[in-house]
């Protein structure tokens, strides 16, 4: 196996090649802030004197990632001595590719907590900007991350107090696999409890070709002008979240593409970026990088809704605060156009505001006043160019504009299969495309492409048979839809962890469906006691009634449009007793005269969706959401998993209602759900056909999931090779001899074979098309209860080896390191907060020989899952305490539970006390001082020790001993919230 020195060696021979000096010198924290003073002296051309440089240097010097970042791309100002102000940068802003590029390696950050060392930094004017954490084994690239996350959570890195604050970019190599990710704060930069990880980066060429071996890697990312490009264009400091992005690969060619089209005067072109790959990102930079561009007039980024205007406006001010102003209507855009002011520069707007500025007929004269800007360059950039609306303002667009250029983006482009017959500039009707409208294809990264990429996730498709002939469209198809949902709803959203929308045909489909779902959900309530009603939500636009909002907003909802002129006072009464069940539901007041408050309410309840009950009660959750139009189209939800569908699609309409399921979450989302009650195979085969790219041949076995035989075979061939791996060590195949597995390496192939196990049957469980076949092979292969031991067992493991990675970190053998446990796939939405301690109450609730739910049993259903792993030990403790036949109801559980736990802190904290000779309320106030703030204070701790006058070494003894008993117990206080300055004691 080839040796991380090896790789060391290489990396540094190929920078050397790059015109990189390796400055061998320098191993430490002095020589490299000597190295920094003599490059910022000669950058600036001034001389300081040591006094000046010790207090420039502590100014610069901030933990703060983002602020760090944003002093890196600024011109700053520092007062010398004698009060005259320098106006200075830490690098060469304007020219990047001419600074000084070196490369260190083995630098070593000494600090009294810590010994760090670097394997090899990339500077960029004495500057560290880039470090690499080479590997000799194979990179698992999320567990890679971790280590560096972990790396440098730890006090005295370097990272807050040195120069390695202007850090911006982590590659992670074994030679053959490379990554590369950015810095952040931590808010930005850890892994949460769901398991969201950051986004992790592979280098690929224009055509998406994969770079990554090292070499490669070095030569097309780490030549000096790529690199400055990087940093200095292409990567975006998102200023409302204090967050640094890196552009994807993607991304970068369809802005440099639009740049030198711009540049070169090529014309008007086209971005095919499939839905759901950050076309607002890409669309975003491109307007800044036009933005400093003198030849340039106005940026113009036009979208064809008011949702989508105030979306794609609230994102561009999200990456730069104040970028982009509101305009509320047609005059403030006509103003803003006119404005010679910067900041006016890039106007983000909807085609029909810029239409009516265009209309010669309007009264208000806006075409007349905006003649001066006739025959200026304007660049018009239009967001999912395709739609309907924009062919009617090309025309207008061209003639007033003859100087201007247009570029468009689109998930779906218009083929001559998919267009649609329309007359455009004036010539005869005929079928128009996307490149007809735009000209020239610029780049393309399409659905294909990020499927495999894993930026999008693949489809499942259940094309739904009813038992009986059934005509579609019926009250009777509708009733046979409403029990399907029902029945695989569990299923399909993993026990409600996601939601879900119903596309209907027209909106007297969405309220009868509505209506069937309160009236079929309340007559199964009142025969099963246990069942538990979805929360159900329609939404579909009022008749207008000269309402200009709802106009703008009906104008790319066709159906809806055409519906509302048919009883509209029908559909009105309809639409306000939605509303109202609403309001009742959510504790909200929508009227349907603010309609747009209401539809904004709903899109945030199913973007802000939360798996856990304990933080975002079920009341609060909408299960599935009832559409016709609205939200099949540029609406994005990583919660949201499962569409199902009862209303003809094909194409475009078909793939952007599709890709709202496919959202990346994490490992308990493995694809996006569609149940399909209209038997649209054909069109799906089309749809798929069509929008592959140039990966036709395999374009089903990339967009769609195995098929359930295929993966319960998978998930056998898992299950049988675990077994026969346990019989081979002379085992039983059974969850508590799991216990009895000896050494490191054996608990950690046990890991990854049952993780594997887990990983197929998260899938399986989301698979709604099993038969009852399918379903009891499944289950004959490891029955639930037996699964759930294995649940627990593997908890267990995972925990123990947990934390020997914790504890020994770099010195933990190397296949340890390496373990990524994945806790998230063990974490049941099922088995939270609410249900054990619902669970618990029954349990007291029954008779000593009546029981339902043994206390074993109950332990085995805690312990099974991940999501109250913390808890574990306490709750099963408490629940040793309780009596079976003394009563107690759900509330009375969790007060119960909280005093006892309150109790068992205080007696764990009165045994620290006098262990450690001190006062036992002087400790309670201490640990209650540390809850309240959220903060640390190494002050406080040196004055408990006070009354004991002792030395100080023993006290810095005790003091660090006090702490290692003392930090669990603050973790479980501060329920998951980070206690600032107590890393240093984390044990």
């Amino acid at each position: 196996m080839i040796k991380e020195q090896q790789i060391e060696d290489f990396l540094i021979a190929r920078l050397t090649d790059l015109k990189y000096t390796h400055r061998k010198e320098i191993k430490d924290k002095a020589s490299l802030v000597k190295n920094f003073r003599d490059k910022f002296q000669a950058l600036n051309r001034v001389n300081l004197t040591d006094a000046e440089f010790e207090r420039l240097y502590k100014e610069i010097i901030n933990p703060d990632v983002f602020a760090s970042s944003k002093r890196l791309r600024e011109i700053n100002t520092f007062t010398r001595e004698d009060g005259t102000p320098l106006h200075y940068t830490l690098v060469n802003i304007k020219e990047w590719c001419k600074n000084e590029f070196e490369v260190i390696n083995q630098l070593r950050i000494n600090t009294s907590n810590s010994h760090h060392r670097y394997d090899v930094i990339l500077l960029i004017n004495g500057i560290p900007v880039v470090q690499f954490e080479l590997k000799g084994l194979e990179v698992n690239p999320r567990k890679a991350m971790q280590q560096i996350v972990d790396y440098k959570s730890d006090t005295g890195n370097g990272y807050t107090n040195s120069l390695l604050c202007f850090m911006q970019l982590f590659v992670v190599s074994n030679l053959s696999s490379t990554y590369y990710f950015t810095n952040n704060n931590a808010a930005h930069f850890s892994f949460n409890a769901d398991e969201q990880f950051l986004p992790i980066y592979q280098f690929a060429s224009e055509t998406n070709k994969k770079i990554t071996h090292l070499g490669d890697f070095s030569e097309k990312f780490l030549s000096k002008c790529t690199l400055s490009q990087m940093i200095s264009k292409y990567m975006v400091l998102v200023a409302s979240e204090q967050k640094l992005l890196v552009m994807r690969p993607y991304q970068i060619y369809a802005v440099q593409a639009i740049v030198n089209s711009i540049q070169e005067h090529k014309g008007n072109g086209y971005i095919w970026h499939t839905t759901g790959s950050g076309k607002t990102l890409t669309s975003f930079k491109a307007s800044t990088l036009l933005k400093d561009n003198p030849n340039i007039e106005k940026c113009l980024f036009v979208v064809d809704r008011k949702d989508l205007d105030r979306q794609t406006r609230e994102e561009f001010n999200k990456f730069q605060e104040g970028c982009v102003e509101e305009n509320t209507n047609t005059e403030t855009l006509v103003r803003r156009m006119l404005s010679e002011d910067y900041a006016n520069k890039v106007i983000v707007t909807t085609i029909q505001k810029l239409g009516l500025a265009l209309d010669p007929t309007n009264k208000n004269n806006y075409k007349e006043r905006l003649q001066p800007l006739s025959d200026k360059r304007i660049v018009f950039i239009f967001d999912e160019c395709h739609r309907s609306q924009f062919g009617e303002n090309h025309k207008a667009i061209k003639a007033f504009f003859p100087n201007a250029q247009l570029f468009g983006f689109t998930g779906t482009p218009i083929f001559e299969d998919n267009a649609t017959y329309k007359q455009i500039d004036g010539t005869l009707g005929s079928y128009v495309t996307t490149k007809d409208i735009f000209q020239n294809p610029l780049h393309n990264y399409t659905i294909t492409d990020a499927i495999e990429d894993r930026n999008v996730l693949r489809f499942h498709i259940d094309y739904f048979k009813p038992e009986k002939n059934i005509t579609v469209g019926s009250t009777e198809h509708k009733k046979a839809v409403v029990h399907a949902i029902l029945r695989k709803h569990n299923a399909a959203t993993h026990s409600k962890r996601f939601n879900a929308l119903l596309a209907t045909a027209s909106i007297n489909d969405a309220i009868e469906y509505y209506e069937l779902f309160k009236q079929i959900q309340e007559n199964k309530a009142s025969v099963n006691e246990n069942f538990v009603p979805l929360n159900i939500a329609c939404v579909f636009s009022p008749p207008a009634e000269g309402n200009k909002d709802v106009q703008q907003l009906q104008e790319d909802l066709q159906q809806e449009q055409v519906d509302n002129k048919v009883e509209p006072e029908k559909k009105k009464k309809a639409l306000e007793v939605i509303m109202s069940d609403y309001n009742k539901q959510y504790g909200s007041s929508h009227k349907i005269t603010e309609f747009d408050l209401y539809y904004q309410d709903v899109q945030q309840r199913i973007k802000f969706h939360k798996f856990s009950n304990a933080d975002y009660p079920r009341k609060n959750k909408i299960d599935l959401v009832i559409v016709v139009d609205m939200l099949l189209t540029g609406f994005d939800s990583k919660y949201l998993n499962t569409l199902y569908v009862d209303k003809n699609l094909k194409f475009h309409g078909l793939i952007q209602a599709f890709s709202r399921t496919n959202r990346i979450l994490n490992d308990t989302k493995p694809h996006g759900n569609i149940l399909d009650f209209r038997q649209q195979q054909d069109e799906v085969d089309r749809a798929i056909a069509l929008f592959s790219g140039e990966n036709t041949g395999r374009a089903k076995e990339i967009w769609l999931v195995d098929p359930a035989p295929k993966v319960i075979e998978k998930y056998e061939e898992a299950v049988k090779a675990m077994e026969k791996w346990m019989q081979d060590k002379n085992m039983v195949a059974e969850p508590q001899e799991v216990y009895n597995i000896k050494g490191d390496a054996a608990r950690v192939e046990f890991i990854n074979r049952f993780k594997e196990v887990q990983r197929l049957k998260t899938q399986l469980d989301q698979y709604t098309d099993l038969n009852e076949e399918q379903k009891a092979k499944i289950d004959e292969l490891i029955p639930e209860e037996q699964l759930r031991s294995f649940r627990s067992s593997y908890l267990e493991i995972a925990k123990q080896l947990k934390e020997v990675q914790q504890k020994e970190g770099d010195k933990a053998p190397e296949n340890i390191q390496q373990l990524d446990f994945e806790f998230v796939l063990f974490a049941s939405s099922v088995v939270d907060y609410d249900y054990i301690m619902n669970l618990i109450a029954k349990y007291t609730q029954g008779t000593p020989k009546k029981l339902k739910l043994t206390r074993d049993q109950l332990i085995s259903v805690l312990s099974s899952s991940a999501n109250l792993m913390e808890e574990r030990e306490d709750i099963i403790d408490y629940i040793k305490t309780l009596e079976v036949g003394k009563a107690l109801n759900e509330h009375e559980i969790k007060d119960g539970y909280q005093q006892f736990k309150e109790e068992k802190i205080a007696k764990r904290l009165a045994e620290i006390a006098k262990n450690n000779g001190l006062e036992n309320a002087a400790l309670q106030q201490f640990t209650d001082a540390i809850i309240s703030r959220m903060i640390f204070d190494a002050d406080k701790l040196s004055e408990l020790f006070e009354p004991l006058d002792l030395g100080w070494k023993e006290r810095t003894k005790r003091e660090l001993a006090l702490m290692d008993e003392l930090t669990p117990i603050l973790k479980k206080k501060a329920e998951g919230r980070e206690i600032s300055g107590l890393k240093a004691y984390d044990v």
